[in-house]
């Protein structure tokens, strides 16, 4: 979503003073009109981020502006207690939803500025709830967070965060679902002593993780160590029998394709690149 997207002018000029940081701004626009913290803003946009809240807007989640103002735990605080007092038959609902979209924001956790909006949400009556979600976003610090704060532990959360007691405790209860789903974080994270564990547990090397488990659900464990650049961790899935063709749900892309087009993402430097050449020779010569 684009600020430009936004048709209602007074929820527009309360976003832009949330961007720009000007408490007074803000103030004084929801002194004014207070339906601004009590209704959602209707859109045509569908996901995860459809008919907001001006609170969620914090976290730049989606992105829209790729950066936050120097301000933005203040400016957290003022709309934490303007939704408090202002609408509170939503407003767990509001700041439960807020944390979700800031432990998994990239925002927030480049700015420095991640742990202190997380604390002041949980303290202000959140529920961390687990922290799946922030290790599918690469947000390790905010994931550990959430558990330190009182956030559910399941074996994907421990086999990310390496707590090897909890693994073992956790594993030998886990379902087949939550094993490939553990397996499939493992791989996103190219853990491949991790790996080899669960493969030890009884984890299937094949099949998509669950839709609803919080995980990326769109890709195989192969796919995943692939997308890693750990050599180590696609041999280790293909040695136990990963199958090499099977295609990915959004892209329909193969663990090779995925190998293939990760050495033309500008994200990676060389260094990156190559990692991903190696995997490309490797899964060409298992087919």
């Amino acid at each position: 979503m684009k600020n430009s997207d936004i048709t209602d002018p007074q929820f527009l000029q309360a976003v832009e003073a949330i961007d720009s940081g000007n408490i007074n701004e803000l103030e004084g626009i929801i002194s004014k009109h207070p339906r601004l913290v009590k209704e959602r803003l209707r859109t045509t946009e569908a996901g995860y981020f459809k008919d907001p809240y001006l609170l969620w807007f914090v976290a730049d989640n989606p992105i829209r502006n790729d950066k936050l103002p120097t301000n933005i735990v203040e400016v957290t605080r003022v709309l934490i207690q303007a939704v408090k007092h202002g609408a509170p038959n939503t407003y767990h609902s509001q700041i439960d939803y807020a944390l979700g979209l800031i432990a998994t924001g990239r925002i927030q956790r480049e700015c420095g500025v991640q742990i202190a909006m997380m604390d002041l949400l949980i303290n202000a009556g959140a529920t961390p709830g687990d922290c799946i979600g922030a290790l599918a976003h690469g947000n390790i610090e905010a994931a550990q967070h959430l558990i330190n704060r009182g956030g559910k532990l399941t074996l994907p959360a421990a086999v990310c965060l390496e707590r090897m007691d909890d693994i073992h405790r956790l594993g030998a209860g886990a379902s087949a679902g939550e094993k490939l789903t553990a397996l499939s974080a493992a791989a996103f994270y190219g853990k491949a002593d991790m790996i080899k564990l669960l493969l030890k547990m009884g984890a299937n090397p094949n099949g998509y993780p669950e839709s609803n488990c919080g995980f990326h659900s769109h890709a195989t464990p192969l796919h995943q160590a692939v997308s890693s650049g750990s050599l180590d961790a696609v041999k280790l899935l293909v040695e136990a029998g990963a199958k090499l063709e099977v295609p990915d749900k959004v892209y329909d892309g193969s663990p090779l394709g995925w190998a293939k087009h990760m050495q033309t993402d500008d994200y990676y430097d060389e260094a990156g690149r190559m990692n991903f050449v190696e995997i490309e020779a490797y899964l060409e010569k298992r087919k």
